[in-house]
């Protein structure tokens, strides 16, 4: 619980709402990008380490509440701050990339805009960490995992795009 509190107190309603919206959009966004993509998909070639197809909503509802709960605490570390210069706009960009990577890459089968769209979305993310990071450093800590994971589904993306030219 200590996680949830910033200087000692947790907005319940903010955080609820911070980690509904990446967790929300991105069910909303897998469902309607991958309706009707999946049997298109099962037929491409796959690298020997991509993972099994149970895994992906395992781990991204992970990742949406792990960024929700950074960029709650972000949130809640500026929002007393005068200069309102708060992180979130690159939060809301990533997110937004986020989201478009699965219908660039399942729906329209855009694998390589979505290869590209995807390196420029990791570093998005990484900024965002190194923001959050500047207000609290347990917000950025958070996205480190996210990170990985985005790295990972890049040489993913690549290896998928590269054997199925």
């Amino acid at each position: 619980m200590e996680l949830l509190k910033v200087d000692g107190h947790v907005n319940k309603k903010r955080l609820a709402l911070s980690i509904l919206v990446p967790v929300l959009g991105g069910s909303i966004t897998g469902w309607l990008a991958n309706r009707n993509a999946q049997s298109k998909y099962k037929k491409l070639k796959q690298p020997s380490f991509a993972p099994p197809a149970p895994i992906f909503p395992i781990v991204w509802t992970s990742l949406y509440t792990i960024m929700g709960i950074a960029k709650y605490r972000a949130d809640e570390k500026t929002s007393h701050n005068r200069e309102n210069t708060k992180p979130i706009p690159f939060y809301e960009l990533q997110l937004g990339l986020n989201f478009l990577w699965s219908f660039l890459f399942f729906r329209w089968g855009l694998r390589g805009t979505a290869l590209i769209e995807m390196t420029a979305l990791l570093a998005l993310i990484a900024l965002t960490a190194y923001e959050f990071q500047k207000v609290d450093n347990t917000a950025g800590a958070l996205m480190v995992p996210y990170i990985g994971w985005v790295a990972f589904a890049l040489g993913l993306n690549y290896a998928v795009w590269k054997l199925n030219k």
